[in-house]
C-alpha cells in the first residue's frame, strides 16, 4: 500500500481535524458533561470545533452543561488550538530527542509562518515563554479579584482566573458564565488585565517577539535597537492602535444612549473600551450584543472580518492583508507600478496572495450567509450576518442566537470556524500543493476593466 504523504499546509489541516474528531468524542462521554448523561454529537462537535478554532460561540452553557473534566478539556483544546499543533508536535520533539526534525520544521514553519526552518526551535521556545508568563500573571490579578471582590472559595477563584486567562490570550472568548464578563462590565481587576491579554496574543507571535527583543536591547543599549522593525510588526501594531480607536470611538458613540445608558461614566468607558478591542479577536463581551443598534453590528461586523495579527490567535483575514490591499490600491490610483509600505515594496506575489485571501474569505462568508438565511428565516439578515462573520473570524461574538440555529445550520457555522481557523491561504495552498508549474506563457491581452 502506497505510503500518502501530505504536504506542510495539507498536515495543518489534517491536524486540526483530527483534534477536532477525538475533542468530539471526548466531550460526547457521560463523564464530561455535568448531568452525567452524555451530550449530543451534533453539540460536542460544535463546541469542539469552537475551542480548538478559539472562537468562543457555543450552543450549550460551558460554566453548566460540562463538567470539571469537560471543561479541562474545552482549556486544553483551547491551548492547544492557540500554541499550534505542530508547535506542541515539534515542543514534544524537542523534549524526548533534544531536536527538531527537518519535516516538523516544515509542518511547523506552514503553521505559524515562519520565515526560515531554522528560526522553528527559537520560535516555539519564544512562543511557549510568552503564553506562560501572559496567562500566569493575567490568571493571578483576575484569580485574586475574583477570590478578594467577589466572595469566591480561593479553588474556584484560581480555576475562574486560569479558564479566562487562557482564553483571553488565546483569543478564544470562553467563559464560565452565560453572561459572558457582563456581571463585571465596571469591574477594571477583571476587565483591563483580560483585554491586555487578548490584544497581546492578538498581535501574533512573531510580533511579539520582535517587540520584546527591541525592548531588550533598548534598555541594554545593544546595536539590535538601530534595525529597523520589520514591515509586519510596523503594519501589525499600527493597524491594531487604529482599529482599537476606531473600534471604541464606534461603540461609545452608537452605544452611549442604548446599552451604555443607565451605567455611570467611568463604567460606559469601560464598557466601551472592551467592547471596542474585542470584536477584533475574542468573543468576550461585557454588554449584550443582543441589544446593540444595527450600525455597530456592521462596524462591529468588519472589525471581525479584518481580524488581528498574522501567525498569532486573532483570527480575520489579518491587518497585513488589509494593509497590502490598501497599498496596492493607493499604487494604483497614483499610477505607481509597485505598492509600497513604509519605504519597502510589496512584490506582487504578495499582493496576489492578499487579493486571494480576501476574495476567498468574501466568497465563504456571502455563501455562508446564504444559506443560513435560507435555513433560518425566523433570524434577520443583521443577526445571521453577525454569527456567520463571528464564526469566520474565530471571534465568538454572539447576539444570542447560536444554541437556537437548526444542525444544518450549526454545521455550516462549524466548517466556516475550522476554515477560518486554518487560514485561507493554508487552504489554498494545501488544495494546489501537487500543482506543478506551467514551463510556457500564454500571450498577454489587456481585457477592459470597470
Amino acid at each position: 500500500m502506497p505510503q500518502v504523504r501530505l504536504s506542510p499546509a495539507q498536515a495543518v489541516a489534517v491536524g486540526f481535524l483530527a483534534l477536532i474528531a477525538v475533542g468530539t468524542v471526548v466531550l460526547s462521554l457521560p463523564v464530561a458533561s455535568s448531568s452525567g448523561d452524555g451530550t449530543d454529537l451534533v453539540s460536542s462537535l460544535f463546541t469542539v470545533t469552537s475551542a480548538v478554532t478559539m472562537t468562543g460561540l457555543v450552543v450549550v452553557d460551558t460554566g453548566s452543561h460540562w463538567s470539571g473534566l469537560g471543561q479541562v478539556v474545552i482549556l486544553s483544546l483551547i491551548q492547544i488550538g492557540g500554541f499550534g499543533i505542530m508547535s506542541v508536535t515539534s515542543l514534544a520533539g524537542m523534549l524526548l530527542t533534544g531536536r527538531i526534525g527537518l519535516r516538523s520544521r516544515l509542518f511547523t514553519r506552514a503553521e505559524n509562518r515562519s520565515l526560515n526552518t531554522g528560526d522553528i526551535g527559537r520560535t516555539v521556545l519564544a512562543t511557549l515563554l510568552i503564553t506562560v508568563v501572559c496567562e500566569a500573571t493575567v490568571t493571578v490579578i483576575t484569580a485574586a479579584r475574583f477570590a478578594s471582590a467577589y466572595g469566591m472559595p480561593l479553588p474556584r477563584a484560581c480555576w475562574e482566573g486560569l479558564f479566562h486567562a487562557v482564553s483571553a490570550f488565546n483569543n478564544a472568548g470562553f467563559g464560565l458564565r452565560s453572561d459572558s464578563l457582563v456581571p463585571y462590565v465596571g469591574d477594571a481587576w477583571i476587565i483591563l488585565p483580560l483585554a491586555a491579554a487578548l490584544m497581546l496574543g492578538g498581535l501574533g507571535f512573531p510580533v511579539i517577539a520582535e517587540l520584546w527583543g527591541r525592548l531588550r536591547a533598548t534598555v541594554r543599549r545593544t546595536p539590535y535597537r538601530l534595525r529597523r522593525l520589520s514591515v509586519t510588526t510596523r503594519v501589525t501594531v499600527t493597524g491594531t492602535a487604529v482599529l482599537v480607536v476606531a473600534g471604541v470611538g464606534m461603540v461609545a458613540a452608537l452605544e452611549w444612549n442604548n446599552t451604555l445608558a443607565g451605567l455611570p461614566t467611568g463604567t460606559r468607558l469601560l464598557a466601551a473600551f472592551f467592547q471596542g478591542v474585542t470584536p477584533r479577536t475574542a468573543g468576550f463581551n461585557s454588554l449584550d450584543y443582543g441589544e446593540f443598534h444595527p450600525v455597530t453590528l456592521m462596524g462591529t461586523d468588519l472589525l471581525m472580518f479584518i481580524g488581528g495579527g498574522s501567525a498569532g490567535t486573532a483570527g480575520g483575514v489579518k491587518i497585513t492583508t488589509v494593509a497590502v490591499l490598501v497599498a496596492a490600491i493607493v499604487a494604483e490610483v497614483r499610477g505607481q507600478r509597485v505598492a509600497t509600505i513604509g519605504h519597502r515594496s510589496i512584490s506582487q506575489p504578495v499582493v496576489r496572495q492578499a487579493l486571494t485571501v480576501a476574495a476567498v474569505s468574501v466568497a465563504l462568508v456571502v455563501a455562508a450567509v446564504g444559506t443560513v438565511r435560507l435555513l433560518e428565516p425566523q433570524f434577520t439578515g443583521d443577526q445571521v450576518t453577525f454569527e456567520v462573520v463571528s464564526a469566520f473570524a474565530t471571534v465568538g461574538l454572539s447576539t444570542g442566537i447560536t444554541a437556537d440555529l437548526g444542525t444544518a445550520s450549526q454545521l455550516v457555522l462549524c466548517a466556516l470556524m475550522y476554515l477560518g481557523r486554518i487560514g485561507p491561504v493554508t487552504l489554498v495552498v494545501a488544495l494546489a500543493a501537487r500543482n506543478s508549474a506551467r514551463r510556457f506563457t500564454y500571450p498577454e491581452e489587456r481585457p477592459f476593466i470597470g
